[in-house]
């Protein structure tokens, strides 16, 4: 219940702001593993590709602290950027809070922001969570 209300609220928020007439649309394609025992980690990677043909790949990290536990990875993630002028404008770090319970096969739904750049995040995998936490989603170009 909790996760197909958050699931709806995500949408709500995201959905209107992703046309954007003066800049460009920009999607993410990852994949992560995590762990938390009150701190949560995880790392992964990915590739931005944006619709001026542009391309990046990218090192994923994300941290927080809160009241949750749990093992899991996302497998084929995807991520879709607002207003977003320069590829570049995707990199930094995103406010995260997240609410998150799974068993087994596991996923995520997650609207993260960095000044006027919004991310939504999707993804499935497998795992064991649950819990509360707030932390940060960094991106990284790899060079």
């Amino acid at each position: 219940m909790i996760k197909s209300s958050l699931l709806v609220l995500a949408m709500a928020i995201a959905a209107p702001s992703f046309a954007s007439a003066e800049g460009i649309d920009c999607k993410l394609h990852y994949r992560l593993d995590g762990w938390s025992m009150v701190y949560s980690s995880a790392t992964g990677s990915g590739t931005v590709d944006c619709s001026n043909k542009k391309s990046m790949p990218v090192r994923i990290s994300a941290k927080a602290l809160g009241a949750s536990i749990g093992k899991w990875q996302i497998d084929k993630g995807t991520g879709r950027f607002t207003d977003v002028q320069n590829i570049n404008d995707v990199l930094g770090t995103y406010a995260k809070a997240e609410v998150n319970a799974g068993l087994a096969k596991s996923g995520s739904l997650q609207v993260l922001t960095k000044g006027n750049v919004s991310l939504a995040l999707a993804g499935k995998g497998e795992g064991v969570n649950l819990g509360v936490e707030v932390g940060g989603f960094t991106i990284e170009k790899i060079h």
